[in-house]
């Protein structure tokens, strides 16, 4: 019998068509050719990559956040700062078997007594010294332009005028008008209120704070965030004490030569100075050159240079012994990193981004070296 024939009806069937030959090379047993594997270094690059951006945005909602709230941030950033100022006094009180409340409470009352006596002392000096002092001051600005049009700059009286105008002009724009002055002074004053509830309420329930936010914490990392959180607070204490007894030596030292030298406002610049340190490397020399500048308006240029010496003398004591020996330990950042970053917070957010640069960024530093050394630190498991 010959071959069935297919009935006309029966559509005929199609080749088969080995794709693994038509899109590439098969193996020996026909099979299609397997893909190319991702180097390691690859998938590392897009994972750290990926974590990197999620990072930077949750970090940049946060920012949005506390930009848009920047009154109350600042404020609970220096009720924070102030903490850490306060708390080793708290805690030596608590181990004297003060109680918690009693304990927190002196220390608020020390950070409220202190600023205001202070205030009370300069108002009082300063109250009594403006009136004697207005003679000597013009006096004091006149050898001043005389100095500048006649000695070695030989510059154009008429350039010095408008110069002086152009300053007087920027200060009495930069004043608020008294409306806007009374919001201000609102706005202060409730800062201050914010500010010294907050550090009352830190310096008595912290710990038990802390606590709330480690139950609430995943059991297999709650030894690494308590451990970054203690190296958080380890870090800030040491910059806040450490800046502060650094600041009280700059404004002791630099106050006692205005003193000897006979500046009249000595006590109001030695302040001057201890404030200004809070802002490191910037702070210091824009202190220094107001007490220079003073000390030349009031006293001559002889004594001028005298506290330039002293200036220059203090800082040299400030950045070769005090600063590693007092924040050496806390705080391990570059000169160099400390003025970029210090000059970019200026640049970016003003007062309060001097002010908290560096220790935002010595505290990331801190935490980061802490979870670099701790990788293989988890909690046990429940």
């Amino acid at each position: 019998m010959g071959p069935r024939k297919q009935p006309a009806s029966e559509p005929a069937p199609k080749p088969h068509v080995n794709l693994s030959r038509t899109h590439g090379i098969a193996d020996e047993h026909g099979r299609p050719p397997q893909p190319m594997p991702i180097p390691n270094w690859v998938r590392h690059t897009i994972a750290y990559s990926l974590a990197a951006l999620a990072v930077a945005g949750v970090c940049w909602l946060i920012g949005v956040v506390l930009l848009r709230l920047g009154f109350v941030s600042f404020t609970l950033a220096v009720a924070v700062l102030m903490t850490a100022l306060l708390a080793p006094l708290a805690g030596r009180l608590r181990r004297a078997g003060t109680p918690d409340g009693l304990a927190a409470s002196l220390a608020v009352l020390l950070l409220i007594a202190v600023p205001a006596g202070i205030g009370l002392l300069l108002w009082v000096r300063v109250g009594n010294q403006v009136q004697d002092l207005r003679p000597a001051l013009a006096a004091g600005i006149d050898d001043i332009r005389a100095w500048l049009t006649t000695g070695p700059l030989s510059l154009d009286p008429a350039q010095i005028d408008n110069l002086r105008d152009q300053v007087v002009n920027v200060v009495e724009r930069g004043l608020p008008a008294p409306a806007a002055g009374a919001r201000t002074a609102l706005h202060v004053l409730g800062g201050l209120a914010l500010a010294v509830f907050t550090v009352f309420f830190l310096l008595k329930d912290g710990d038990r704070m802390w606590q709330w936010v480690l139950e609430r914490t995943p059991q297999q990392h709650r030894d690494r965030v308590d451990g970054a959180g203690r190296r958080t607070w380890t870090v800030l204490t040491g910059y806040v004490v450490g800046v502060t007894v650094i600041a009280l030596v700059d404004a002791v030292l630099i106050g006692a030569g205005l003193f000897f030298v006979g500046v009249p406002l000595w006590l109001s610049l030695a302040l001057l100075v201890f404030v200004g340190a809070y802002v490191p490397i910037l702070g210091a020399t824009l202190s220094g050159a107001v007490a220079v500048l003073v000390t030349m308006v009031t006293n001559g240029p002889g004594d001028a240079v005298i506290i330039v010496v002293v200036v220059l003398v203090v800082q040299q004591v400030e950045g070769n012994l005090l600063q590693p020996l007092v924040m050496g330990r806390a705080v391990h950042l570059h000169p160099v990193v400390t003025l970029v970053v210090v000059t970019a917070g200026t640049v970016l957010f003003g007062i309060a981004g001097a002010v908290l640069a560096v220790p935002v960024v010595a505290i990331a530093y801190g935490v980061a070296e802490y979870l670099r050394n701790n990788r293989g630190v988890s909690g046990s498991p429940s």
